[in-house]
């Protein structure tokens, strides 16, 4: 079973995938860094200012926590912003990647 389970890691190449796994993850901290470091704080200036982070925040109320505490229930609207930002860098960078290593699958037919 243990042969078995060698082989299957060889062909599928598995250990190529979790090297992409960890790989993702450490890229998706930086990420995380550029847009709340780099990016957010750029934008606020070009608007005037304004956090987008706390920006656009839309209150629904506030409930009490386990803890006993008021605990604002709202949409956030700037977050929503920052993640859309973010997701839109990590594709591009899945793009530029599949492009160089995969080119048959990103180009037109």
């Amino acid at each position: 079973m243990i042969q078995e389970f060698i082989k299957f890691v060889k062909a599928t190449n598995a250990i190529a995938l979790a090297i992409g796994v960890i790989i993702a993850g450490a890229s998706g901290k930086l990420i995380d860094a550029i847009v709340a470091n780099l990016i957010n704080p750029i934008l606020g200036v070009i608007l005037g200012g304004i956090n987008l982070t706390n920006a656009l925040v839309i209150p629904l109320g506030t409930t009490i926590n386990e803890k006993g505490e008021k605990v604002l229930n709202a949409i956030k609207i700037g977050d929503m912003i920052s993640v859309l930002i973010n997701f839109l860098i990590v594709m591009f960078v899945v793009f530029i990647i599949a492009r160089k290593v995969a080119p048959s699958v990103v180009a037109p037919k």
